[in-house]
């Protein structure tokens, strides 16, 4: 990645780990408006970060939930 999307990433990081920690999903906007004074792009880059991050959470929750349900599963019968 080039060093837009790297900051970009990295922000965005920071700001879902305080999003996660009070529930505040207006922090997103506070900061891209913050960004966007100076660099659209930065600012672009970062709520894309944000989005993908925040997928990522969704799809690793999902992916935890499916793990635990099979192992939860009794196993078949050998040689059935």
């Amino acid at each position: 990645m080039g060093i837009v999307e790297d900051v970009a990433d990295e922000l965005a990081l920071e700001s879902l780990k305080i999003i996660n920690a009070t529930g505040d999903d207006a922090f997103v906007q506070r900061i891209a408006d913050t960004i966007g004074g100076s660099s659209q792009t930065m600012e672009e880059a970062y709520l894309t970060a944000v989005r993908v991050r925040r997928a990522e959470q969704r799809a690793r929750e999902l992916l935890k939930s499916l793990k635990d349900d099979m192992a939860r599963r009794p196993e078949p019968p050998a040689g059935g």
